[in-house]
């Protein structure tokens, strides 16, 4: 899966503030992502997130 930062993700749940955007700010064993509604930062393991994701949005890609 080729997750990168500055990526968004759509997840299968939503955030407890209704939103299911997280923008990827690091990567590596951890994935470090911030909810775009609430600007709350979380970090998840890289397992628990692949199996979360619905749809990569690719940021600053042509």
């Amino acid at each position: 899966m080729q997750v990168e930062v500055g990526d968004k993700l759509i997840l299968k749940k939503p955030h407890p503030c209704k939103c299911d955007v997280f923008e990827v700010l690091r990567v590596g064993m951890d994935f470090k992502i911030r909810c775009t509604g609430c600007d709350h930062t979380v970090m998840v393991s890289r397992s628990k997130i692949e199996k979360n994701i619905k749809k990569i949005i690719h940021e600053g890609k042509d």
